[in-house]
């Protein structure tokens, strides 16, 4: 599957650090927002959390005005989780500021207890299909 780069913020003054570049906690806010929201689309649902994210290096800075753009994809469905990968990257010069290789996502109860979402056997024979026909 092809990443795709569906979100787009400016880099604001309010977004940068004491060296005047994109505060990186900034940008983790952005990632987690946007996965988030990926996530519950794909899933139907409005009640994932966060559960981890995995190593992550800042690859380059952003500047005040540069335009990001976060990619977000689908890396794996479980039947209570979803993991995606997603990459930011500045939008002028496609360079790349930081990957992350998977963000899972928990489906959870009013109690906060992992509970199955519908969308696992679709996805699984889904990607069954795009096996077989690879």
């Amino acid at each position: 599957m092809a990443l795709t780069y569906r979100t787009r913020k400016v880099v604001k003054p309010g977004d940068l650090n004491s060296r005047n570049t994109l505060f990186g906690g900034r940008l983790l806010e952005w990632i987690d927002e946007e996965c988030g929201v990926y996530a519950a689309c794909q899933m139907e649902t409005q009640t994932l959390v966060t559960k981890s994210m995995s190593a992550l290096n800042f690859l380059a800075p952003a500047l005040q005005g540069d335009v990001v753009e976060i990619g977000v994809e689908t890396v794996a469905v479980g039947h209570s989780t979803i993991t995606v990968e997603c990459h930011v990257r500045i939008k002028r010069t496609k360079q790349e500021i930081v990957s992350i290789d998977e963000i899972v996502f928990v489906n959870v109860d009013d109690n906060g207890r992992p509970v199955r979402h519908r969308k696992f056997a679709e996805w699984k024979a889904a990607r069954a299909a795009e096996s077989a026909t690879a």
